[in-house]
């Protein structure tokens, strides 16, 4: 395959020395990383005529463009290509399913006296963690066991010993009330080991000092301990009869294995410590569909190790793996210097060990599409549903649904959110900072809103390379676009044109409620043309199949005359949806639809309005707090919006403003000396 000119220009400038290398689409987005120990050798192995596998050859043939990063060695190379991974989610690559991080608990061990929490990201900050955990609630059940074996601190005081009396966790046998003096810091830290060893498997220890505890309190007669430590022994036997023996050697090993099926892979982690099988977890991955089963081997124990809290010193995998030499010496390096084996059974016990984690593993994904199946079942039958209610030509693949969100009119927000398949599409979310609308007025707000999203379609229209996708028609959403609700946010601050709608009839006011009064959009200047080869936004312009309007018979009559302006009104269904009593408004009609209390096309109702919700609400949220800070900084002589603009950007904050000598205030672009001294003065 001849590759782009571009492309082989750099081939032939390629550096030998180790690094990472990123290939790129047409469009610039990162699609493949990888590293090597000689880039030139590497890469250049890509562009042969004859490649090993259908997925590099299509890979290669979406090569546009390149880059390299060269490092100083090959451990270097690992642990970037990992980094970059983790960052770009390219396309090609085998990675863990969920972009987000996963769950561990944390035991704030550098406190004097430590508490348990969990937490999405591991510091630096001398806490000891126990993780990854797949989901939270395993989190959270453990937390429960454990703590009414070692009943830590989940209060927030501070620990003097002096307090007159405990919380009510004291008199459950929940805390050791270290606050009161009941128990000592020793004491108290003491649990807190053993809750530590606990969560690493070594029960051994915690029981023999737990019996010798138990027993030193029988004979100071100090029968109310004992029975307390007689609770927390019986409670670890049940834990612990629960997990297998697996050898009788005291070992720590995580065994790996998989399961694959129609380009999906699950991965099974059997924790063995001190010969007992604590626990396991499975992790779904991506990118898998036609890879070799040592690169999905390879790529798991890489991301995995990465993230794990905790490096045994033996790991059993099912396959060789081609780098097994430097993920060892990387491993090693994360374990402290302890060497770390990767082991390939071929017989006995732990091969055994190996087959019994696929079989698991094989199980797992056959549930996970059992249930992933019926998920989609789940949305198929309530687009069904919405489609026979609403009376269309066809189910609703793309809804979108809009909300205004203000407080007493200040900071008006609306937001648009977008459902395909019945499934949030985070990355066309939109939201609008309403300009022509002063005072509180929902209606006038949902109007510039409504005219500003059409427009957008308008514009989109009118290019002949727009690539616009007609109303009803769904686009292939591959796994690349997976990480698209990165532009989850985008505030579109393009102002409102001079529309005015006609006004309407087709939806009056209930009875008792005033007709909206609703203003025109204040005619500004158009936004400025698309730079040559520019897309236009896909959100907009796209029509929806549904669009819902969060409010009664008012704001749906806002929607028909937008609707009607732009000659949509009878190709875009559209109905407004009442929070009392869940009513469906539509068009010239007057009586309200009900869907069933239970129907699946209520609930996907409900989830898309309440997904508005939110979304207006954390865009209003955020502009309010900005416009509160602008506010103060101009209320102080001398700063103006420049300025203003100038010290956010080079402090970020108001704290950090105040934070600021004089002297820095003053270096700041546009600013004075007397300027500085008037700003810290008033702050």
């Amino acid at each position: 395959m001849t590759p782009p000119e571009l492309v082989q220009q750099k081939l032939e400038t390629l550096p030998t020395k180790p690094g990472c290398y990123l290939y790129k689409d047409s469009a610039g987005k990162i699609i493949y990383v990888g590293k090597a120990v000689n880039l030139r050798s590497r890469v250049r192995s890509y562009f042969h005529e004859s490649v090993d596998s259908p997925k590099t050859a299509q890979l290669v043939s979406q090569i546009a463009d390149f880059e390299t990063i060269i490092v100083g060695s090959e451990l270097e190379a690992l642990i970037l290509e990992m980094n970059l991974i983790k960052k770009h989610r390219p396309k090609y690559n085998v990675r863990l399913k969920d972009d987000k991080r996963y769950p561990y608990i944390k035991v704030h061990y550098a406190d004097a006296f430590p508490t348990v929490t969990v937490t999405r990201r591991m510091d630096d900050d001398g806490s000891r963690y126990f993780g990854p955990y797949t989901s939270v609630w395993a989190v959270h059940q453990t937390l429960d066991v454990l703590r009414k074996i070692f009943p830590y601190l989940t209060c927030d005081r501070v620990i003097t010993g002096a307090d007159p009396r405990a919380c009510l966790y004291w008199d459950i046998k929940l805390c050791l009330a270290p606050c009161i003096g009941a128990s000592s810091q020793a004491q108290y830290r003491a649990m807190i080991d053993d809750l530590c060893r606990f969560l690493r498997g070594h029960t051994e220890l915690v029981v023999a000092r737990l019996r010798d505890e138990m027993r030193r309190a029988a004979e100071n007669l100090e029968y109310e301990k004992a029975a307390t430590v007689r609770d927390q022994l019986v409670a670890i036997e049940r834990v612990v009869e629960k997990q297998k023996v697996i050898s009788t050697e005291q070992v720590d090993s995580d065994v790996i294995a998989f399961a694959r099926s129609n380009g999906e892979a699950c991965v099974q982690i059997f924790f063995i410590r001190a010969g007992k099988l604590i626990g396991r977890e499975y992790f779904v991955l991506e990118g898998a569909a036609e890879e070799s089963d040592n690169r999905i081997v390879e790529q798991f124990v890489k991301q995995f190790y990465d993230e794990a809290a905790f490096i045994p010193p033996e790991v059993l995998l099912p396959e060789e793996i081609e780098e097994a030499k430097i993920i060892n010496e990387w491993l090693s390096s994360k374990r402290g210097g302890e060497r770390v084996i990767l082991t390939v059974p071929r017989r006995g016990a732990k091969r055994g060990l190996v087959e019994l984690a696929a079989e698991n593993a094989a199980e797992t994904l056959a549930a996970l599409k059992a249930q992933w199946e019926a998920d989609t079942n789940k949305h198929v039958q309530a687009l069904t549903e919405v489609q026979a209610a609403f009376k269309l030509a066809a189910p609703p693949n793309r809804i979108e649904c809009f909300d205004i969100s203000t407080t007493q009119g200040t900071a008006a927000t609306a937001s648009m959110v977008v459902f395909e398949q019945g499934a949030p599409r985070k990355g066309h979310y939109r939201s609008f900072s309403i300009k022509s609308v002063e005072g509180p007025n929902d209606f006038a707000s949902m109007q510039e809103a409504l005219t500003r999203r059409f427009r957008r379609w308008q514009d989109a229209q009118a290019d002949p390379k727009g690539g616009v996708v007609a109303s009803g028609q769904m686009r292939a959403t591959g796994a690349g676009e997976a990480g698209a609700s990165a532009a989850d946010g985008l505030i579109v601050r393009e102002m409102p044109g001079g529309l005015a709608p006609p006004a309407s009839a087709a939806a009056e006011p209930p009875a008792g409620e005033a007709a909206p009064t609703v203003t025109p959009p204040v005619a500004a200047a158009s936004r400025p043309p698309r730079a040559p080869g520019q897309k236009p936004d896909e959100s907009f312009a796209r029509l929806p199949d549904l669009l819902i309007i969060d409010g009664g018979k008012g704001q749906l009559g806002v929607a028909v005359e937008v609707l009607q302006a732009f000659g949509l009104l009878g190709r875009v269904p559209v109905c407004g949806l009442a929070k009392q009593q869940e009513e469906i408004f539509l068009p010239g009609q007057p009586v309200p639809i009900l869907l069933p209390r239970r129907s699946q096309a209520l609930y996907l109702v409900q989830r898309v309005r309440d997904e508005a919700h939110r979304f207006a609400l954390a865009r209003h949220r955020l502009r309010r707090g900005k416009l509160g800070l602008a506010s103060q900084l101009d209320a102080i002589p001398g700063i103006g919006p420049a300025r203003r603009k100038a010290l956010l950007r080079r402090f970020g904050s108001l704290d950090g403003i105040r934070a600021a000598g004089v002297d820095e205030l003053a270096n700041v672009r546009g600013m004075t000396r007397a300027a500085a001294e008037a700003l810290k003065a008033n702050l």
